[in-house]
């Protein structure tokens, strides 16, 4: 059983996968950045100074000026603004494993097939 799982373990397939995974978990976090660091400020320049991050709707309670409030006092809320933010991370990522997909497709049609 145990050299089973080790020849298992060390196909090509599963260490690309693996590998996938470490990078892609990395890029989660540079795209994570760029939304909110980068996108959501101009975006809420743009929209007259609306932080997303914060916008959310109490369920219950008082008004709550901020998220972290609702929060403390133990409120459920709406957290839309996050789910916007969300929302431009997905498209982000969709977009970029797209456009990466698109190069590797590209570079396999141009490669010419191996003399035998």
């Amino acid at each position: 059983m145990t050299s089973e799982f080790k020849e298992f373990a060390m196909k090509g397939s599963v260490m690309d996968l693996a590998i996938g995974v470490v990078i892609g978990g990395a890029f989660q976090k540079i795209v994570d950045s760029l939304v909110n660091d980068i996108i959501m400020p101009i975006v809420g320049l743009a929209t007259g100074g609306v932080d997303f991050s914060n916008r959310f709707l109490a369920l219950q309670g008082g008004p709550f000026t901020t998220l972290e409030e609702a929060k403390k006092a133990g409120v459920a809320t709406l957290n839309y603004g996050l789910f916007i933010n969300q929302i431009l991370t997905f498209l982000i990522v969709a977009f970029t494993l797209f456009m990466v997909i698109k190069g590797v497709n590209r570079m396999r049609r141009n490669t010419p097939p191996a003399k035998v």
